[in-house]
Parts: structure tokens; C-alpha cells; sequence
């Protein structure tokens, strides 16, 4: 599991760092917009990927004035985006891998004539 994936932060915590109250954040998670990881006894747990995500949602609704139902439009898109990026790179490292570089040809490379004047 990565770092920033490791369930850390209780929700009070993460309401403190965030500046809201932890009903914002349970109303987020009912919503579907986040869903932190939970102990054995339910307690949630918040990566940092989890407080990055909801410094997002913040974002869209406290600075931008978008509501719920557009955040998660919002954040359905950007993982979308996000998906096909990483196919992009698959698909160009395929590529490449298929089609090395092949060496400068005579032809190919430039010359640069440098003419030097006594005077």
C-alpha cells in the first residue's frame, strides 16, 4: 500500500485540518464523493489521498459554488481523464518500445560551416 494511501486520520482530525465539521465530511461520504477506510469498530480513517480528494470537493463547493450532484460529475470526469491518460502513456511506451530510435543517417545530419576572416 502507498503512503499516501494508508488510512491515517480519524474524522475529527481531518475536520480540524480541513476547517469544516465532521457532519460536512459524513454528508460527503453518503454522497459517494469519498469513502474512507473503516476499523473493525467503524471508526473512519482518512488517507492522505482522502483529505487531498476532499480539499478538492472544497474547493468545487465552497469556492466555485458547485453543488454535490456537480462534484461528482466533476469527479467522475477527472478520473475518466485521468484513466485514459494512463492508457496514453501505455500505448506511447508501447510504441516506443516497438520502434526504437534508429542512429542518425549521413543524410540526416546537419552541418554547420563555420567561416573564420583573418583581418
Amino acid at each position: 500500500m502507498e503512503n499516501e494511501d494508508r488510512p491515517l486520520f480519524p474524522i475529527s482530525v481531518v475536520a480540524q485540518m480541513l476547517g469544516v465539521h465532521p457532519q460536512t465530511l459524513r454528508l460527503y461520504e453518503r454522497e459517494g464523493l469519498i469513502t474512507p477506510s473503516r476499523t473493525k469498530g467503524k471508526t473512519r480513517l482518512y488517507s492522505m489521498k482522502d483529505v487531498d480528494q476532499l480539499k478538492t470537493i472544497l474547493h468545487f463547493t465552497q469556492e466555485l459554488g458547485i453543488n454535490l450532484a456537480g462534484v461528482d460529475l466533476l469527479l467522475q470526469m477527472q478520473k475518466k481523464v485521468d484513466e485514459i491518460q494512463v492508457e496514453i502513456w501505455r500505448t506511447l511506451e508501447r510504441w516506443q518500445s516497438a520502434n526504437p530510435p534508429s542512429p542518425p543517417t549521413p543524410s540526416s545530419k546537419k552541418t554547420i560551416k563555420i567561416r573564420i576572416e583573418e583581418g
